[in-house]
């Protein structure tokens, strides 16, 4: 799915036409001064909002807009993901403000947040560590389960989110959808049925089950879902380490964190190469 355009809301070109239903949830009584194309987006046209207070202060905003049903499920996920987070850590992501429905155009919709203006340099790994690490340790499940309350999207592709007491039963769910999401683009394959049924009969329940046995327990964390290097920067004018781009859902705090070990080759690695225990290697290909 790829966006279709806003007619007369596009971004840049000197324009400072907004759809009315974006100039509801900006500043009350605000100018736009500035609309401009920023970032680059697979599914969405995104820029960045420039006003004038009534105080005459500046202040800028970023929106992604997408189209058509799928589009308005996306930017829901992304508003309720980066405000789930936001409650959490609020120094980890641009604040969100709204999402809504052009009322121009009716089959358009958008995400507005805070503009936080980032360069593409690797984050410290301690200061980021320890933000994730925040993140993880104070995020409580509000009904102590598995899953999230809305679909969430990792891309344009909706993740298993439904709630689950066990952290198996979420993990192999969400698993199932994603193979099921593989072989609808794909086609079938005899060699990932095979690999499959090894995977949901073996290797899920000999590394996830005795998480969960003999009294353990595993705690439901908010996970941001994509956590990857495209998706983080830093603050310009902090330097603080930022995410966004979230899908959340909650899960074990470990889950898709092997997102973070993939190289960059154009940045220096954050850790040196180890050889990892096989089991742990195992569970990182399971992430």
């Amino acid at each position: 799915m790829n966006f279709e355009g806003a007619g007369d809301f596009e971004f840049g070109g000197g324009n400072v036409n907004v759809d009315p239903s974006v100039l509801r949830e900006l500043p009350e009584g605000c100018t736009v001064t500035c609309t401009e194309n920023h970032g680059v987006s697979f599914w969405a046209s995104v820029g960045r909002i420039d006003v004038s207070l009534v105080d005459g202060t500046e202040q800028t905003f970023f929106i992604k807009v997408l189209s058509k049903d799928r589009g308005r499920d996306m930017v829901l996920s992304e508003f309720e993901s980066m405000t789930a987070l936001y409650s959490v850590v609020p120094e980890f992501v641009p604040k969100p403000r709204a999402w809504g429905t052009y009322t121009t155009q009716p089959d358009t919709h958008f995400f507005l947040c805070e503009f936080r203006d980032m360069t593409d340099d690797m984050p410290d790994p301690h200061k980021f560590g320890a933000l994730l690490s925040a993140v993880h340790q104070r995020s409580v499940s509000p009904n102590g389960k598995f899953g999230f309350h809305v679909t969430t999207f990792a891309g344009n592709l909706p993740q298993a989110v439904e709630w689950e007491d066990s952290w198996e039963t979420f993990f192999a769910k969400s698993m199932r959808q994603a193979l099921d999401l593989e072989i609808e683009r794909k086609g079938p394959s005899e060699e990932l049925d095979a690999l499959s049924q090894a995977l949901f009969s073996k290797v899920i329940p000999r590394l996830l089950r005795p998480l969960e046995s003999e009294g353990q327990k595993v705690k439901p964390s908010l996970v941001h879902g994509d956590l990857w290097y495209a998706n983080s920067g830093n603050d310009v004018d902090t330097g603080q380490p930022l995410v966004f781009d979230a899908c959340c859902f909650y899960a074990h705090n470990e889950c898709a964190s092997n997102l973070i070990l993939c190289r960059d080759t154009k940045r220096p690695c954050w850790t040196d190469a180890r050889k990892p225990r096989r089991v742990w290697a195992m569970a990182a290909c399971v992430q």
